[in-house]
């Protein structure tokens, strides 16, 4: 095993502006405005140009650990305390797909009523916004690299559900046996691999780097109770059942709780935990993810149409609406800025609502 290194304070060196970073945001921000606009088309709805089918939403308590070391008790963590909290599960693509139609899963965290700096763009907000994908990296490693992938995905937007179901068993068999010799396909989870197990025993991850105060890191959000560590790999059947993930969220919570770890990785390598290659996986022998926060939520009702209207039609998670202290690094992270901002005043303005930070908990 590697020795643990002292962790990196971070330099400004450390990101590199591509000289058409641009333009790459511009043109990733106009691929995900087509994806909006075609669902929009299709439905009459204007939906998130990613991530647009949820699976359940839970309010929550943020409790910030005691006994940090002082490396990891930065910014929102630098005093125990407790928060409300809202997450929203959510998969992939920007289409309302069947979930037979296996892609990559998410989790978006919103903490309420944090005090400190804001980022900019933020001043007047209370909220740090989290997102996080079922994988420890991105499948591409610049934003460049996920302009040339998201270009071709945005085509089929709303095309052929019935071929989606189809290439997506074909990629979860290929998938299948590549984790039999120990191997893992970002691109086929991407197209469609990811396999059909419960969406509660998933850990979660940032992929991308942010600051940690003086420091830089990745953060997960892994299970830690009894009943979500049970969940982990545990198969569901989704035949016939094109919103079985969220009805399997549904029957979790009207008995169970659920308890999972915020946890850090902060970077003590450059050369093996680079800020611009968010596909870079950054080795845990290194520098382990470590427990920073404790997130738990009660039994509750995880879906109605009181919740689904607040949360899916009034609230934006944006990893730029936060605190200073943990600013997004890297070019995927810089491009979701211009994006998610676009993507948002296009569901305001189609939807007819207004959307902005909460300061309570939705009412279910």
């Amino acid at each position: 095993m590697a020795q643990t290194l002292a962790p990196l304070r971070f330099d400004p060196a450390y990101e590199t502006i591509a000289e058409d970073e641009a333009e790459t945001q511009r043109g990733l921000t106009e691929t995900m405005l087509a994806i909006q606009r075609k669902t929009h088309a299709d439905t009459g709805h204007a939906y998130r140009s990613v991530h647009a089918k949820a699976h359940g939403y839970l309010r929550a308590r943020f409790e910030v650990l005691p006994g940090l070391s002082p490396q990891l008790a930065q910014g929102l963590f630098a005093t125990p305390a407790g928060y409300d909290a809202i997450l929203r599960f959510s998969t992939t693509p920007g289409d309302i797909l069947d979930d037979k139609v296996s892609t990559p899963r998410g989790v978006a965290l919103k903490v309420l009523n944090v005090p400190g700096t804001r980022l900019p763009g933020s001043e007047d907000e209370t909220t740090q916004n989290y997102v996080f994908g079922n994988s420890p990296a991105f499948q591409i490693g610049d934003a460049r690299g996920f302009l040339r992938q998201l270009r071709p995905l945005a085509v089929t937007t709303g095309r052929a559900e019935p071929v989606k179901i189809g290439v997506s068993a074909v990629s979860r068999a290929a998938e299948a046996v590549l984790e039999m010799v120990g191997v893992k396909s970002a691109t086929l989870t991407t197209l469609a691999g990811q396999a059909e197990t419960h969406l509660l025993g998933d850990c979660f991850y940032s992929q991308a780097a942010l600051l940690h105060g003086d420091y830089f890191a990745k953060l997960a959000i892994s299970p830690v109770s009894p009943e979500l560590v049970a969940l982990s790999e545990q198969a569901i059947d989704l035949a016939g059942r094109p919103d079985g993930i969220r009805e399997s969220v549904e029957a979790h919570f009207r008995n169970h709780s659920a308890v999972w770890e915020l946890r850090v990785q902060l970077a003590t390598s450059l050369d093996s935990m680079p800020i611009e290659d968010a596909a870079a996986k950054w080795p845990e022998d290194e520098s382990p993810y470590r427990p920073v926060a404790r997130i738990t939520a009660l039994p509750q009702e995880t879906w109605s149409d009181a919740l689904r209207q607040q949360v899916e039609d009034r609230l934006a998670f944006n990893p730029w609406t936060g605190l200073a202290a943990h600013r997004p690094l890297g070019s995927i992270m810089r491009a979701r800025r211009p994006a998610y901002a676009a993507a948002r005043a296009y569901r305001a303005e189609n939807n007819a609502v207004t959307i902005e930070e909460p300061t309570r908990l939705p009412v279910g």
